[in-house]
């Protein structure tokens, strides 16, 4: 079910700072920056080899990434791993007992469809499923 590590999600509480060390310490490439409105969040996207780094910026005090880092500090809000077919995907997860936080996909950054599961069936750790055509 699972191809591959899609990207590596970083909450950052500012992208532009952010950027700079990603850019300019890693040598790493800016391949662009895309807003996502209905997860009050701005993303920039660094591709590593065949997956990418995702920084997450929010962009309104009261959405997920802003809450994540109030609790937690920056630092990596989560894993997405691509796969061929997400409702398909869920329907496994689901029927073999993990918590999903998506029962069904919404749109995320990149035009992908994505579904969480809860950390709490996942060893504290915020999984993303991502499918991209």
């Amino acid at each position: 079910m699972i191809k591959k590590v899609d990207h590596v999600g970083v909450a950052v509480n500012n992208l532009e700072e952010a950027l700079k060390f990603y850019t300019e310490m890693l040598g790493l490439t800016l391949e662009g920056v895309e807003v996502v409105e209905d997860q009050k969040v701005k993303v920039a996207f660094l591709p590593v080899g065949d997956t990418e780094i995702e920084l997450l910026e929010s962009t309104d005090p009261e959405g997920p990434i802003a809450k994540y880092i109030e609790k937690k500090g920056e630092g990596i809000q989560h894993i997405a791993f691509r796969v061929d077919d997400i409702e398909k995907a869920l329907e496994e997860m689901k029927r073999k007992g993990v918590r999903l936080i998506d029962e069904k996909p919404r749109y995320g950054a990149g035009g992908a469809k994505i579904a969480f599961l809860h950390p709490k069936s996942t060893y504290g750790v915020l999984v993303e499923l991502s499918e991209r055509k």
